[in-house]
């Protein structure tokens, strides 16, 4: 019996050797690896990235009950590395801020225009031409924009993210001149174009500019409508990359989901390389997009006094001026306006 027992014992130990799988063979791949290359289902000119960012500054900017202000960096699968939400000029000393027109962050919250201009210093007017006329530009952006006349910096937003503020620069120059202006919807989670919101840890944000620019008779010249052209660059969140198209320079995303989720892991996001004279006066935007126009209701200010404090401005019954973005108010985050004042 013994024998027997002996014999039994090896040969179940040679049957359980033999019939050994390396891990490798018999456990199955994690279910949340994407095992499809993403670029099979795009066929566009943008780099592509997935999942978040690496954040390489902490906020840059803090508020009292504002958005963390972060920035990162992420790699495409074409080997690119990108700043996002976008790279930008805020920690650049030499790129001057614009001049509050309500901050609650800085405790300027002024009731009108008339009260922000009065309190207005007159050295922070961005001189061009000597011989030029004096412009005033009233600014909301949401979130953030650096502004550009003839391709000279003459104000950034002073709050990237929240709370909401807008803004008032001043710069003397020539008829006619060309306003550049990058606009930057910042992002909560760094490279999916996401913030936690409304019950969503990942919900997609969204943009939108209104600017109204006046002479020094306190005339319109110019206030942002579908006149304007407008490119974007960064567009996120993506869950499925073949909702998104391409005609000529127009880069289209309104077929795809602006639900948002639990989770960015998967999320993709498609950059463009921006032009670097882009805010010259001889740059060539012809063939960019027009820009596409927004109710108040849409973007949602109606409950923002930094907006509804200067309405008599932005909201002229004779001149209305119109939020504009590109033709994805909520998953285009960045994004390039250009005009020129005749």
């Amino acid at each position: 019996m013994k024998k027997l027992s002996l014999l039994i014992l090896i040969t179940a130990l040679t049957f359980s050797c033999g019939n050994k799988k390396s891990k490798s063979e018999s456990e199955p791949e994690p279910e949340n690896i994407t095992q499809v290359n993403p670029a099979e289902n795009y066929s566009g000119t943008a780099s592509i990235t997935q999942g978040i960012a690496t954040t390489i500054t902490e906020d840059i900017y803090t508020c009292d009950r504002g958005r963390k202000t972060d920035v990162g960096e992420i790699s495409s699968t074409d080997g690119k590395t990108w700043i996002v939400p976008a790279k930008t000029h805020y920690l650049n000393n030499d790129f001057p801020f614009a001049t509050d027109l309500h901050n609650s962050c800085e405790g300027l919250n002024y009731d009108t225009a008339e009260e922000a201009l009065a309190n207005f210093n007159a050295a922070n007017t961005i001189t061009i031409d000597n011989d030029g006329e004096t412009y005033t530009a009233y600014i909301f952006a949401d979130n953030y924009f650096e502004m550009y006349v003839n391709g000279e910096p003459v104000g950034k937003d002073k709050v990237p993210f929240t709370q909401f503020n807008s803004s008032v620069v001043k710069f003397k120059v020539k008829k006619p001149f060309t306003i550049a202006m990058k606009l930057v919807d910042w992002e909560e989670h760094l490279g999916v174009g996401c913030e936690e919101n409304r019950g969503k840890s990942f919900h997609a944000g969204d943009g939108g500019l209104v600017a109204v620019i006046k002479d020094a008779q306190n005339n319109i010249v110019s206030s942002t409508n579908n006149t304007w052209k407008a490119q974007t660059f960064y567009t996120a969140p993506i869950e499925d990359l073949s909702c998104v198209s391409e005609e000529g320079n127009y880069r289209y995303s309104k077929n795809c989901s602006t639900e948002g989720g639990q989770d960015g892991a998967n999320f993709y996001a498609l950059h463009w390389e921006t032009p670097t004279d882009w805010m010259a006066t001889d740059f060539d935007d012809s063939n960019w997009p027009n820009a596409t126009t927004f109710t108040n209701k849409t973007i949602g200010v109606d409950n923002k006094p930094a907006y509804t404090n200067f309405t008599s401005i932005f909201d002229d019954p004779e001149q209305d001026a119109k939020f504009i973005w590109s033709t994805n108010v909520i998953l285009d985050n960045e994004v390039l306006v250009r005009y020129t004042v005749e």
